[in-house]
């Protein structure tokens, strides 16, 4: 410690008139105490104010140039001497030494910078005003293609470097891309793939960069999916997968680089990985099964990757990926029930798979989860389900295999994620099916289940849901018996505020279902349309502009059935509708300029 002590005086008293030699005991001195304790020599140092002395020790350019740029870095690995460090302005300084051509300066100073990015906004602040990041992308542009081992060091020193000025920074990352650093980093990652930390340090610079959405299209512009599968290929350990997972994971997000993904191979390197590990325990094994089987299912979010693995029913993979749903495994069970959910995009696709019996498969999974709840897994299910029975051609066939059957089971969740697609499982089913939709609206549970949801304000998408499947159980079904087991619930309340709903499909719907309310039992409906306002809802429809031609058609058809109803009448009466009715005579919509015609007939015979 004496030694130190005495090296930190004469630095500080002589650096610039000391001879080379003198200066490099003094610097070495300083490096071996850094070694035996950083916190407290890099204390020492600052606390003797020799960090304003390097500046001056760095612009002399000398042999000992490395050493004090390598104190630097040592110095700048405790977080609370980054900020000392570019007060005392050695960013300048450091900067300029990265346009000299001494491999080691060049080693230091990016070890130097590095460490004072790392997690300062100060540091990267100061690097960034001095257009260091700039010059570094230049150097490794050049030396990007030399495989010699001190070159490789110095290359993985850089992109360090890099990552550290760029972490979790939107805007430095911005620049990097526009600076062109991805085509380079790819061409690294081929060149250099067998030298393990400059890959792994190109790959946390990719995972830095991948998060950035303008970032994507560069990278669909290199053949970085090659060179990402080749790398995967090559792993055995756990971490090493990770890695490359890590990068994958938001890159194939982008729907090109899901295509070069499957193009390149990476679908067979998961379906691997899912083999191994689908019987394994180890936290690792449960890790790598999620990671692969949910990259498996977002490579099939993307159109022409899906349509490429499904290859007409036929692919192998699509096969292995149907194995996965009776599978003992939950994960894998969730990832095909997903993964079916995302090959039924097309109508092609889900008359195959309905016609393949893959409707049994989903109905015995659901059956395993009726009771655990797995969450997850009925979500993953239901949203199968709903897809495969868009096609009208799938509804009979759905419903003959017991589908809605098995869906009511899930009528007492209590998951606002089953609820929905539970819901809109039964709407596509129903569409078009006035048996079903008679039987269902019959189901006395179900329409109270319904009526309650329809009150679920701090679930809108589960109460729009509700609504839509309540109005069309009515619409399709068009049956009294359905009607009264609505109205006898407390159903017409929630129709008439669906009427008002911001999106015209539910306003339209709203209607035509109180229309055959109105037609098919207004004596029973009468109180709860009353209750509902619901000749006020109507004349604000027909009054305001913005409503659609149909729900001005609508609005008048059920205006005027409602008028058999002497409350409803008086009502209809009180609110001066012949004005708003008169006025859409001459409605540039032929329809809507007829139904006001026969409307005002009506009022004018029944004022």
């Amino acid at each position: 410690m004496d030694n130190f002590c005495e090296a930190l005086k004469k630095l500080k008293l002589t650096a610039a008139e000391s001879t080379e030699d003198s200066l490099e005991g003094c610097l070495d001195c300083l490096l071996k105490a850094l070694a035996r304790n950083n916190a407290e020599a890099s204390e020492k140092i600052q606390e003797n104010g020799l960090l304003q002395v390097f500046p001056g020790l760095l612009a002399q350019q000398s042999s000992c140039t490395p050493k004090v740029a390598n104190i630097i870095a040592e110095v700048a690995k405790n977080e609370s001497m980054r900020s000392p460090c570019v007060e005392a302005g050695l960013i300048p300084p450091l900067v300029q030494l990265l346009n000299c051509k001494d491999q080691d300066v060049l080693l230091q100073t990016g070890r130097a910078l590095g460490n004072i990015c790392y997690d300062s906004h100060e540091g990267r602040s100061a690097v960034d005003h001095a257009g260091g990041a700039q010059i570094i992308a230049d150097h490794i542009r050049s030396l990007s293609q030399n495989t010699d081992p001190a070159n490789q060091k110095l290359l993985t020193v850089f992109c360090g470097m890099l990552m550290n000025y760029s972490n979790d920074n939107d805007s430095l990352q911005a620049q990097l891309v526009n600076m062109g650093v991805i085509p380079t980093l790819v061409k690294l990652l081929g060149v250099h793939f067998q030298n393990t930390p400059l890959t792994e340090m190109c790959l946390i610079a990719f995972g830095n960069l991948a998060e950035l959405e303008s970032s994507k299209e560069q990278f669909a512009s290199t053949n970085i999916a090659e060179e990402l599968v080749k790398l995967f290929r090559k792993q055995t350990e756990h971490e090493k997968k990770e890695m490359v997972f890590e990068v994958l994971a938001p890159l194939a997000e982008n729907d090109m680089i899901k295509l070069q993904l499957v193009d390149a191979g990476l679908v067979e390197c998961l379906l691997d990985v899912v083999g191994h590990t689908v019987d394994g325990d180890k936290e690792e094994d449960i890790a790598e099964l999620k990671t692969a089987s949910d990259l498996m299912v977002l490579l099939l979010l993307g159109d022409e990757s899906m349509q490429k693995l499904f290859d007409e029913g036929k692919g192998s993979v699509f096969q292995r990926v149907l194995s996965w749903v009776p599978s003992h495994n939950h994960q894998l069970q969730l990832a095909g029930a997903l993964a079916i959910a995302n090959f039924a995009r097309n109508d092609g696709n889900c008359i195959h798979m309905v016609d393949t019996g893959i409707v049994q498969k989903l109905l015995d999974l659901l059956d395993r989860h009726v009771e655990d709840g797995n969450v997850t897994v009925q979500h993953a299910a239901l949203s199968a389900l709903r897809n495969l029975a868009i096609p009208v051609v799938n509804k009979a066939k759905l419903l003959s295999a017991g589908v809605s059957e098995e869906v009511l089971k899930f009528l007492k969740s209590e998951m606002p994620p089953v609820q929905f697609k539970l819901l809109g499982t039964l709407r596509m089913l129903i569409d078009a099916q006035a048996e079903a939709a008679e039987q269902l609206g019959k189901n006395v549970k179900l329409v109270e289940r319904l009526v309650e949801w329809c009150e679920a304000k701090d679930h809108a998408g589960v109460m729009g849901e509700s609504n839509r499947l309540l109005s069309a159980l009515i619409r399709h079904s068009k049956s009294k018996d359905v009607v009264r087991t609505v109205i006898q619930n407390g159903g017409v309340k929630h129709l008439a505020t669906m009427a008002t709903s911001e999106h015209m499909i539910m306003q339209n719907e709203a209607l035509v279902a109180l229309g055959l309310i109105a037609a098919l039992d207004l004596g029973m409906a009468e109180k709860d349309l009353e209750s509902a306002t619901l000749v006020q809802v109507l004349h604000k429809l027909l009054s305001d502009e913005r409503s659609a031609p149909e729900i001005k058609y609508n609005s008048m058809i059920l205006i005027c059935t409602v008028m058999g109803s002497e409350p409803l009448h008086k009502e209809v009466q009180g609110l001066m509708f012949l004005d708003v009715v008169s006025k859409l005579r001459s409605h540039e919509n032929k329809m809507v300029a007829h139904q006001a015609s026969l409307t005002e007939q009506r009022l004018t015979a029944q004022s």
